[in-house]
């Protein structure tokens, strides 16, 4: 069994939509080996933290036609590539082996890798750091005033046109009754009433959102039905709404407080690790309960320097005058590597990716893909 390319990149952003990646990064298709405007099947797709030579060799042993690393290989712009500094990209041209890279999107993502991160750490209220704001569709709203018996008409002609989506809802709109007063000067022919005097008017407020893209179509469907010379209407921008459940690190707050050392113990099991390093502030060496975690992995130093109000800072690695500022503030931080933090969620994305895709594409998590820096 096998699914095109198209279908699994779809699925991989279902799972960590781009649009939460952070603007520094290189998420997305990184590789891609298609002939233009073909397609090619993926039977068999390799997940890794680092597409490091051994794992892009277990990739090609395989027979993968995709390697999804969550770690970009190509982030910072280059003018040229050798094979002996680049043996990854040559390897998966050579064997025509897609490339894929989520990143910070998958961090930021709701049932991403922090919120996965965030559950070895305790039951409690579970938020990111900074609600994801991305831009959405519909980012205009639309007011128009029309004559109630036209009101039907014109939602449908402005629906047609692109207005009035909310996520999988169309025709989606708002209306208010009111008066509209107009007086109409030589030479005008109103729809209702007639020039030279003050008509008053019932009619209703539409409101709809609409596309910034599809105005144009807007403007003409209004043209077309709407029964006035002159219609009255407004166009209104709209930030971005805060993305529920979406956002860059973790921010726990534990339904039961517990010791430092408890936290660091959950963390180790949460891991499979033997052993993480440990900051502990004053106050918590003295007995003070945990109760507030900010949690990022791989390297949460620069989320962490806008957070306040936290007992405990955990990621993979931070700078050391960091971790003294930190201590300094009374809270604590556990560190556990970089890569320690991300790799366990590897099975989880298989899972999630392999139920997205029905089952047709075997997925596996790489077996030479480890954490660089070892204990001696």
């Amino acid at each position: 069994m096998s699914v095109s390319l198209g279908t699994l990149l779809a699925a991989l952003e279902a799972i960590a939509p781009l649009e939460l990646a952070e603007d520094w990064d290189n998420t997305g298709l990184l590789l891609d080996p298609r002939a233009p405007g073909q397609e090619m099947p993926v039977e068999r797709v390799l997940l890794a933290i680092d597409a490091t030579e051994d794992v892009i060799r277990e990739a090609v042993t395989f027979g993968a036609q995709c390697l999804v690393a969550y770690h970009p290989p190509l982030f910072a712009p280059k003018k040229r590539f050798a094979r002996r500094t680049d043996p990854v990209v040559f390897t998966a041209v050579a064997h025509g082996i897609a490339v894929y890279s989520p990143h910070t999107a998958l961090d930021a993502a709701p049932s991403g890798l922090n919120d996965w991160l965030s559950r070895g750490l305790g039951a409690g209220t579970v938020e990111p750091l900074f609600p994801a704001a991305p831009a959405e569709p519909n980012d205009l709203k639309l007011v128009v005033f029309v004559p109630e018996e036209h009101a039907d008409a014109l939602r449908d002609a402005l629906a047609e046109a692109g207005a009035g989506v909310i996520g999988a809802y169309s025709r989606c709109s708002f209306t208010l009754r009111g008066e509209g007063t107009f007086f109409g000067h030589e030479g005008t022919n109103p729809a209702v009433g007639a020039a030279g005097q003050l008509e008053r008017v019932p009619e209703i407020r539409l409101e709809m959102v609409c596309p910034r893209r599809a105005l144009p179509a807007v403007t003409n469907a209004m043209a077309r039905v709407h029964p006035y010379e002159e219609p009255a209407w407004d166009v209104y921008p709209l930030a971005p709404r805060p993305r529920r459940g979406a956002g860059p690190g973790r921010r726990l707050v534990l339904d039961e407080p517990a010791p430092l050392s408890e936290i660091a113990e959950r963390l180790k099991r949460h891991l499979g690790l033997s052993h993480v390093g440990l900051a502990a502030s004053a106050r918590h060496r003295s007995g003070d309960l945990v109760r507030t975690i900010a949690l990022a992995a791989g390297a949460g130093g620069s989320l962490f320097e806008r957070g306040a109000g936290i007992d405990l800072y955990v990621t993979g690695e931070m700078r050391h005058h960091d971790v003294l500022a930190k201590l300094a503030s009374g809270a604590s931080v556990l560190l556990a590597g970089h890569s320690n933090t991300e790799r366990g969620y590897l099975p989880t994305l298989r899972d999630r990716l392999s139920h997205a895709l029905d089952g047709r594409v075997e997925i596996k998590v790489s077996t030479f893909d480890r954490e660089p820096i070892a204990s001696v």
